[in-house]
């Protein structure tokens, strides 16, 4: 597992980005009983299965693939009204989000997510799974998710997709990523991730070398 260099004495207390899909929650139940919802709604076939498996870019970019452009707009608003009814309830929170959280916020830090989903949905399962971050950010993807990590003075942006190493790259961030998401371990390295973890188990302790300098307890 690579390191990255503590921080400088100027930002004892960092702020901290979290991406929310196969980040801090398991969404691929709930988004796959709303892809269902829309496709019986609708009648237009939508695989469901393999929309699951390449999370993480914008809703639309995968509804191109099952509507043509003059239902795209339609689709996508269905789609995040249907998207209260059948994912906020049925969607976990990934193993160790509560403690990542809680690890930036015991560093004196904050704690903001910031994600392409609908803002409001996502406020819907930050509030729903009990998770506390400092903000809410939604609508932002890959290279778009720098200005909020840049506003709230992000040093650091966790995701799981080549998307999130890029948006921390143009916020000058520290990209630590976990092998969680559609993007394996090596195809995070390769887009340039400066940490690679296996789960966000693992987060907490990564937090503690960057803060102190000094290998966790």
């Amino acid at each position: 597992m690579s390191q990255a260099p503590p921080p400088s004495p100027s930002r004892p207390r960092p702020t901290v980005g979290f991406d929310l899909d196969m980040t801090l929650i398991d969404s691929r139940p709930g988004i796959k009983a709303t892809y269902e919802a829309l496709s019986a709604e609708t009648g237009v076939f939508i695989d469901a299965d393999l929309a699951i498996t390449r999370l993480g870019p914008p809703l639309a970019e995968e509804l191109v693939h099952w509507f043509p452009a003059e239902r795209l707009d339609e689709a996508g608003d269905r789609y995040r009204a249907l998207y209260v009814e059948h994912a906020i309830a049925t969607t976990p929170a990934m193993p160790g989000a509560r403690d990542a959280i809680a690890a930036v916020h015991a560093h004196g830090g904050r704690a903001i997510v910031v994600t392409a989903k609908h803002e409001p949905n996502a406020k819907l399962h930050v509030a729903h799974l009990g998770l506390e971050p400092d903000a809410v950010i939604g609508g932002l993807w890959a290279e778009g998710k720098a200005a909020a990590l840049r506003e709230h003075g992000a040093a650091v942006y966790v995701g799981d997709h080549v998307g999130d190493v890029r948006g921390a790259a143009a916020a000058g961030a520290v990209s630590v990523t976990v092998a969680t998401g559609p993007c394996p371990a090596a195809e995070l390295r390769e887009a340039g991730a400066d940490v690679v973890l296996p789960a966000l188990t693992a987060f907490p302790a990564w937090l503690e070398t960057y803060v102190t300098g000094r290998p966790a307890a």
